[in-house]
């Protein structure tokens, strides 16, 4: 994977069984990809000021093992596809001191204007186009 952040498992975020939700995994995946972004100096307010929204078009988890109150966890992520006017992450969330598997998923995001048209990214905008094309070579990279 080409990002990883530990969290912390909070009690709000589990059940009465006292583990993870498996809604929270979608916002892991979220933060995950969040910080990622960031990570890379290119926040979501500045994608937005330049004119840009990434809404998230699909998304997908799948659940290997539970992750239980107050457990440190690794979320990690790497950008998988970029096609012109979107792209997809995939992510992982594992036990940050065993390395357990606690679940994998993928979410695919368009690149749209501020009325949610598609926009050609490369054209409306060659600096975010610029950092999604290095991150994603990096991740081939790295994968390959």
């Amino acid at each position: 994977m080409q990002f990883e952040m530990k969290h912390r498992v909070q009690y709000y975020e589990t059940d009465s069984m006292g583990i993870v939700h498996h809604s929270n995994y979608i916002r892991y995946f979220e933060t995950a990809r969040t910080e990622f972004i960031r990570q890379r100096e290119l926040p979501y307010n500045r994608i937005e000021e330049l004119g840009v929204y990434i809404p998230v078009l699909a998304v997908k988890a799948e659940y290997k093992a539970p992750a239980v109150y107050d457990e440190m966890i690794t979320l990690a992520c790497r950008v998988s596809k970029l096609s012109f006017a979107s792209f997809e992450v995939e992510y992982e969330v594992r036990n940050a001191e065993t390395g357990q598997l606690h679940a994998t998923g993928w979410s695919r995001q368009a690149f749209t204007d501020k009325n949610f048209r598609p926009v050609v990214i490369k054209k409306a905008s060659p600096e975010i186009y610029e950092v999604f094309r290095k991150t994603y070579e990096e991740s081939l990279e790295n994968e390959g």
